[in-house]
Parts: structure tokens; C-alpha cells; sequence
């Protein structure tokens, strides 16, 4: 099993970030994600705010990944695991949020996932630089929200 952890802080509260990681439409906007797959994904609510059990389909360049929401604990924790996903299996994340005494916002997205034998070296370097590329939209956007 392999993991990645990164952390980034944003001036935006708890309630900016929380509100850009329920709307799944808007993750193409700050994320590292080329576009929500609507006509893929299932369980997601009309007003973008989505509950635990939705399946969420984004496309990254060629790739579509399917991913499943399994906890949600507003304001402080957003919880996933994939579904499809061609490269990894086992995969399970969370971004945790831990506002800050300056009223700012704490980001921690982390994750554990297996990947193909061959995979592995170039996934662990790829994931890491890329949900670090995910954080820090989620953090830049947020503080421009919020």
C-alpha cells in the first residue's frame, strides 16, 4: 500500500473550502480535473451539494476516474474512495480542514492506494505532485471566494 499526504494553508475559512469540495461542478474550476463527466456520475443533487454515497466521474485529460463519497463532516472532513480508476486500486482519501486562530483554513488531503507493479515508482511521484497541485487550487480558490 502506498500513501501521500500533502498540506497547504488558506487565508478562506472552513466554510469556503467546504463549500468548493461538496460542488462537484466546481472542482474543474480550482482543481487539477479537466471536467465533471455528468452523464457518468450518480447520486449528485441538483444544487451541487452532494451526499455520502454519490459517485462522482471526473476526466483528467483522457483518463476518467469514478470516485465515491463515504464521509462527510461539514466544515472538517470529506472523505472518498475510488471506483474506477485504471491505474490504482485500494484507493481511499480524505481532506481534513482545521481552521486556524487567524481565521484561515488548514487543508490536509491525503490518501492510500495500490498501484500496478510496474506503476508504482511513477505513481508515487505522480499523485504527490498532483493532489499537491489539487490543494493548492482548493486553497487559492477558496481565499478568492471566500
Amino acid at each position: 500500500m502506498q500513501s501521500y499526504d500533502v498540506t497547504v494553508e488558506t487565508s478562506a475559512p472552513p466554510s469556503a473550502v467546504w463549500s468548493l469540495l461538496l460542488d462537484a461542478r466546481s472542482w474543474p474550476t480550482w482543481s487539477a480535473v479537466d471536467a465533471l463527466e455528468t452523464g457518468q456520475s450518480q447520486g449528485l443533487s441538483a444544487d451541487g451539494h452532494d451526499e455520502v454515497g454519490a459517485v462522482r466521474a471526473f476526466r483528467t485529460g483522457k483518463v476518467v476516474t469514478k470516485e465515491r463519497i463515504t464521509a462527510l463532516e461539514p466544515g472538517r472532513r470529506f472523505a472518498y474512495e475510488g471506483v474506477e480508476n485504471p491505474q490504482l486500486s485500494d484507493y481511499r482519501a480524505a481532506i481534513d480542514l482545521l481552521e486556524l486562530p487567524s481565521g484561515g483554513t488548514r487543508i490536509r488531503w491525503h490518501g492510500t492506494y495500490s498501484a500496478r507493479w510496474g506503476m508504482r515508482w511513477f505513481m508515487r511521484r505522480y499523485l504527490r505532485q498532483f493532489m499537491g497541485r489539487m490543494a493548492a487550487g482548493l486553497a487559492e480558490h477558496a481565499a478568492k471566494a471566500g
